[in-house]
């Protein structure tokens, strides 16, 4: 049995093919461009990458995207693929998520496996713990990062935890089938995140509370404007409101949940300020 694992360059992605090779699990990894030895091409956009991507395989790790997920569903019936372990979001569960910017890609991708004779298993993480890396130019710097809701909740999930779920569904037939909503073990701030990380790297981080038309003037160019109205209208629904925490990470891979904390110490070197 083969494993298709698509995202190559992501994460996640490498992190589940480490655990594929140290079990002698058979797999290949997929990307839209291939950077290492073994990586075949496989374009999530482009349905002429899905037959050779596709070739053998039993399994899949899909990451979710939309505009040619028909195609790939076809061609993985086609192949003879029997499993997909999707990675999805858990912003497909909210109100009006088909049509939000954050989970409409999601769900279409979704409805297609549902929709599908494949046997799919849905892996919906809240939010990345990785998400943190999006301050590290400021913190570098020396500059405060700017937050519109520094009281918004969120589940930071270490991607180390979603690549060993991937692992555990696809390794054992019994947990597939199903949906599983992945958080990390704490509802955290944003302004807690800055001081848990702040307490790894040993100094204070600061912040700037910041209108939300002040921050979207300040990632204009860097996410398009319906994306960044979308993450404004979700951290002030979660502002000052905790986030529902699950215990699927533990289940799935029998020990709990990496901290926050545990992710800033993995990724201490990214905030690194320069030596001068």
């Amino acid at each position: 049995m083969s494993i298709l694992v698509t995202g190559g360059r992501g994460a996640v992605a490498r992190g589940l093919s480490a655990l594929l090779t140290s079990h002698g699990l058979p797999h290949r990894l997929g990307s839209r461009e291939p950077d290492r030895p073994g990586t075949v091409r496989c374009d999530l956009t482009d349905p002429a990458t899905f037959p050779g991507a596709l070739a053998g395989v039993r399994s899949v790790f899909l990451y979710a995207e939309a505009s040619g997920v028909e195609a790939f569903v076809k061609e993985a019936v086609t192949a003879g693929v029997e499993h997909v372990v999707l990675l999805s979001s858990s912003s497909v569960l909210s109100p009006g998520a088909a049509d939000s910017p954050l989970s409409a890609s999601h769900l279409a991708v979704e409805q297609a496996l549902s929709a599908s004779p494949l046997h799919t298993t849905l892996l919906r993480p809240g939010s990345f713990a990785s998400n943190a890396l999006g301050w590290a130019w400021s913190l570098k710097s020396g500059r405060p990062v700017h937050l519109p809701y520094p009281g918004s909740y969120c589940d930071p999930v270490h991607e180390a935890d979603l690549a060993e779920a991937a692992f555990a569904v696809l390794s054992d037939p019994a947990l597939g089938g199903r949906a599983y909503t992945l958080t990390g073990p704490q509802s955290l701030t944003f302004a807690a995140q800055l001081g848990i990380l702040g307490e790894v790297l040993g100094r204070p981080l600061p912040f700037e509370a910041v209108s939300a038309e002040q921050w979207k003037a300040e990632v204009d160019g860097y996410i398009p404007g319906p994306y960044a109205d979308a993450l404004l209208e979700y951290w002030a629904s979660t502002d000052g409101l905790p986030v529902e925490i699950t215990d699927a990470v533990e289940r799935l891979t029998g020990h709990p949940a990496r901290t926050f904390g545990r992710w800033a110490e993995d990724h201490a070197d990214a905030f690194a300020a320069p030596v001068v």
